[in-house]
């Protein structure tokens, strides 16, 4: 530096010893300079106090050599130090200099800049708050420094700082909000401490509102408690804990809705249980608030339904997130858009897990009354969105059971709730429903099959004007065949999903023989539970008269046959068909008969159910003219040790010991028996029901008694309303058929035999 160059005020002597590179010159001549300035104050000479500070900032403080940068920067804390109380007026000029040296390339420098700084605000204290956001981006910057010097520099700095902030009340918050939000996104760890310090100081304040700016940085506090250092992470956790009081002391202030996005993208095993406990009480503070939010929200809680105990408390706190948001959804919800967020307040008093009933109402009965009425007002459910997050999790083959269970459980929820706009999504879910039942957990399926049974049933999926509509706002049409009546008078009526339903559910058991031969029971005995057998069954029979796989058919036939007979779900449709009195009976009779023709063991032990034992004993005399075949000598195999098995406890065909007693009565009975006995080789199931008949106690009585009238084993009771000869021959052209079709296989099988020798 040029020492002949005029400073004046400042005298050759000072300018020497500023440019030294002894610390002890240099502070020799802060004093001089403190005294000058001292005497320019009592003078009231602005001009010379401004040239004076002028001088050291541009001369010294940003000179290229760096022992005047010290002396620069010693200078310029004397010039505070002498201006005291008035030094306010100048903290622009006596501040910016002083920051520049922040960023030099010497820790030396940096850690003189820091102590002159220093000097400047404890003589300023409040007067530097307007200066705040230039000295937080500086300190911010010291505090990730890597010497240590400069570092403890900086936070001698700092706490200077936050007392002044502490003390004051004219902080400005809206202008230091945007400066927190871009730091808060630094991945050094330092700066990242440093940030979260402040924040939690600013929260201690009485009179700073940093709530009101939480949705601002909230994103960031998730990235910060995402960090590798367990020290950051537990001071980010305190700073959130302090918000979450403050949430729930002050929930009308709060800006749930700006928040609740923020909470759902962080799926970090470290942030994920932080912003699940955080949504759960979102939830219960906002109620439906958060309701045009639901998807991104599913989003998030769904996948952590699945996770194992590992995970424990974020599994606990996911289901209690989702618990609350379904009972959010109500009827009003499926009401026309421009009323759909006009709900009573109680349904903000609706929650779940972990808190009890009582402490939920005791709380919402505390808080409702303090959110605003008019953002309820205006709350629309997301239900498209939903419905597609749903879809895409039961899609997904990787989804965990859990996570498919409660996907279930909404789609459920949602079809009783707002049924009207659910329909429009049928047509989308109702092939991943089925497809879902080829799953392989008994739990999933039920919550599957009740999803569809509701579908099946409910009025909202009435075909008709004011019927459900597709995605594209066109009303479905779906053809159900003239012949098809899902319903009768004696049960309740179904929708024309209903037979759509049953017509899939066919061709899924038709296209995976494992499906039906695994759960195809179950499937279809839970159905029977959760519709009405008769309509099960009504249906089913008439779609399988139409199979052209007949040998599906009659495995499907099968199937059905032994439901019926065997399940105690179909206890109360078994004694309707066991007494043929009414029409609707003798229908439902000729209904199944029908299809029951596909597998003549079957359409006999039908007939044994209805006590047609005359029209039984007519079947098995057709039998000799069959294609006896291993699987059909299996079946007659089957049926006799059904009998037997379930003859003494008369749960089966009514073949009580009495029935065989009054051979009288019941002579076509014993002549069916007797033609199943000749049928069998000699097996188990032969000596078995050999030794059954021998216990019929005169064998001279088997007769056909001529005066039938009063027996029932000779007819059923509403004969005159069962075309028993026209039954007879559907079966002899339905076996008829099923004959060709076994030769037609055994000739293109002979014929590729040949092709193989050839």
């Amino acid at each position: 530096m040029n020492t002949e160059k005029d400073f004046a005020p400042l005298t050759p002597n000072i300018v020497r010893a500023l440019n030294d590179k002894l610390y002890e010159k240099r502070k020799v001549a802060a004093l001089e300079i403190e005294k000058l300035v001292r005497e320019f104050v009592a003078q009231n000479n602005s001009t010379q106090i401004r040239h004076v500070i002028q001088i050291l900032a541009t001369e010294f403080a940003l000179s290229q050599h760096p022992h005047s940068r010290k002396g620069g920067l010693i200078g310029l804390a004397a010039c505070s130090i002498a201006l005291g109380k008035d030094s306010g007026l100048y903290l622009k000029e006596l501040i910016e200099p002083v920051l520049t040296c922040f960023n030099d390339s010497d820790s030396r420098l940096r850690y003189y800049a820091c102590e002159a700084l220093y000097n400047i605000v404890k003589v300023a204290r409040g007067a530097v708050l307007p200066h705040f956001n230039v000295l937080f981006d500086g300190l911010s910057k010291l505090a990730a420094d890597p010497d240590p010097n400069v570092k403890s520099g900086s936070e001698l700095l700092d706490r200077l700082l936050k007392d002044i902030v502490t003390e004051s009340s004219k902080f400005d918050l809206v202008a230091f909000v945007p400066l927190l939000r871009e730091r808060i996104y630094s991945n050094n760890q330092y700066a990242r401490q440093f940030i979260i310090s402040w924040i939690l100081v600013l929260e201690s304040v009485p009179d700073i509102n940093l709530l009101d700016y939480l949705p601002e940085i909230l994103d960031g506090l998730f990235q910060i408690l995402g960090d590798s250092s367990k020290e950051i992470r537990k001071m980010c956790e305190v700073a959130l804990g302090e918000f979450l009081k403050e949430i729930k002391k002050t929930p009308s202030t709060v800006k749930f809705a700006e928040m609740a996005n923020i909470l759902v993208i962080h799926s970090n095993d470290l942030i994920q249980l932080t912003a699940m406990t955080w949504m759960r009480e979102f939830i219960q503070l906002a109620g439906r608030l958060v309701l045009p939010y639901s998807s991104g929200i599913l989003t998030a809680v769904l996948p952590c339904l699945s996770y194992d105990d590992r995970k424990k408390s974020t599994k606990e706190a996911a289901s209690a997130c989702n618990h609350s948001l379904m009972k959010l959804v109500t009827p009003e919800d499926d009401g026309d858009e421009e009323v759909d967020g006009q709900v009573s307040d109680t349904l903000h008093r609706e929650d779940g897990p972990p808190k009890s009933q009582d402490e939920l109402d005791s709380e919402y009965e505390r808080i409702t009354p303090l959110l605003c009425s008019a953002d309820r007002s205006q709350v629309t459910l997301d239900l498209d969105g939903i419905v597609q997050v749903l879809g895409r999790h039961l899609h997904d083959s990787s989804t965990g059971m859990m996570t498919r269970i409660a996907v279930l459980k909404w789609l459920y929820h949602l079809y009783i709730k707002t049924p009207r706009k659910m329909f429009r999504h049928t047509d989308s879910l109702f092939p991943m429903l089925l497809k879902t039942l080829s799953d392989e957990s008994d739990e999933v399926i039920l919550k599957d099959l009740e999803v569809l049974a509701e579908i099946a049933s409910s009025p909202a999926g009435q075909t008709d004007s004011s019927g459900p509509c597709d995605s594209t706002g066109c009303r479905l049409e779906l053809a159900v065949p003239a012949s098809a009546n899902p319903s009768t008078p004696s049960t309740p009526s179904m929708n024309s999903y209903f037979y759509k339903f049953m017509i899939n559910l066919l061709q899924r058991f038709s296209l995976e023989r494992k499906l039906l031969e695994i759960r195809g029971a179950f499937i279809i005995r839970q159905l029977c539970l959760l519709l009405h057998a008769e309509n099960i069954f009504h249906s089913m029979a008439d779609i399988l008269l139409k199979e052209e796989d007949l040998k599906f058919a009659s495995t499907m036939v099968q199937t059905l046959n032994t439901i019926l007979l065997t399940s105690a779900e179909l206890f109360q449709l078994r004694n309707q068909l066991k007494d043929l009195r009414t029409q609707e009976s003798c229908d439902l009779f000729c209904c199944l008969y029908r299809s029951w023709c596909h597998n003549p063991v079957a359409t006999v032990s039908l007939c044994f159910l209805t006590q047609n034992y005359q029209h039984a004993y007519d079947l098995i005399q057709k039998f000799g003219d069959l294609e006896v075949t291993v699987d059909f000598l299996m079946e007659v195999d089957k049926l006799v040790q059904l009998i037997e098995m379930l003859v003494p406890q008369s749960l089966y065909l009514d073949l009580q010991l009495t029935s065989l007693l009054d051979v009288e009565n019941n002579p076509y009975l014993i002549k069916a028996l007797y033609g199943l006995l000749m049928l069998l080789p000699q097996s188990q199931a032969f000596q078995m029901l050999s030794h059954r008949l021998h216990c019929v106690p005169n064998p001279e009585l088997m007769r056909t008694v001529p005066d039938l009238k009063s027996s029932p084993g000779s007819r059923c009771p509403a004969s005159s309303r069962v075309d028993y000869k026209e039954l007879l021959q559907h079966f002899d052209r339905v076996q008829r058929k099923h004959l060709e079709v076994r030769h037609q296989r055994a000739g293109r099988a002979e014929c590729s035999d040949r092709k193989l020798v050839l």
